[in-house]
């Protein structure tokens, strides 16, 4: 089993480690035998990753610390979260130079997988925190993930509520521009309705003085035609234009 372990080759940790791991990492976690302490966290994980790189951190009876990532000493679990905590100030920055809803969505895109990442390492820290309650550094690396998951939670809000302001603002925008093309479609209508009238009657009796009155009173019928249209035109305009109200 040793043999096929995701843990270094040259680690003496107890068998139940190397019987506990399959063949990917996994989610994160901790272990405890015989006092010896394995901690499986992941490395900072991109939207695409369908594969979590692993990162462990040995812990011997004795307080020393081993790392498969970094060098083996106890600061080895602060540059781990030294990595998410670069990503975050990036992502931050991102956050306040983001001007469009597709920034602000490839940042959520980013920050997501951090976030869950974060949370379970402050979980595996937490039960490690328990394994060994004397440990006073364990503290410190379960408070130190515990705030750069607050870190992320944070940017994630803040990215959201952007991103929400934005849509928002487009749909008030769009809204704006709705009403007035639906006013000047109104508009129009009261336009058209006004002279639709003299128009049709126009077309029946045409525009000229040719249309077998010319010889009656000329021109008085024409002018009764086109004072005629006005006034129905005129009430159409009135009625239509109670419709808004």
């Amino acid at each position: 089993m040793q043999d096929s372990s995701l843990l270094p080759a040259t680690w003496n940790v107890p068998a139940e480690f190397h019987d506990r791991l399959g063949k990917q990492v996994g989610r994160q976690r901790t272990m405890v035998a015989e006092g010896h302490l394995l901690i499986i966290l992941h490395a900072p994980p991109e939207p695409e990753d369908t594969y979590r790189k692993g990162c462990f951190f040995w812990r011997e009876p004795d307080a020393t610390w081993h790392a498969s990532e970094f060098k083996s000493s106890p600061d080895a679990l602060s540059t781990h979260f030294e990595e998410y905590e670069t990503l975050l100030e990036n992502y931050d920055e991102k956050v306040d130079q983001a001007t469009s809803s597709l920034d602000y969505l490839e940042v959520l895109n980013h920050l997501g997988p951090l976030y869950r990442a974060l949370a379970h390492a402050t979980q595996a820290l937490q039960i490690a925190r328990e394994a060994i309650p004397k440990d006073k550094l364990l503290i410190d690396y379960r408070d130190n993930a515990y705030r750069l998951e607050r870190t992320a939670e944070l940017l994630i809000t803040d990215a959201k509520n952007a991103l929400e302001y934005i849509v928002a603002k487009q749909a008030e925008e769009q809204a704006k521009v709705s009403a007035r093309i639906e006013l000047s479609s109104h508009r129009l209508n009261l336009l058209i309705a006004y002279f639709f009238p003299i128009a049709t009657l126009s077309t029946i009796f045409g525009s000229n003085f040719r249309h077998g009155y010319e010889q009656y009173l000329t021109p008085y019928p024409f002018w009764i035609m086109v004072a005629t249209g006005l006034g129905l035109g005129f009430v159409i305009h009135l009625f239509l234009k109670r419709g808004p109200r």
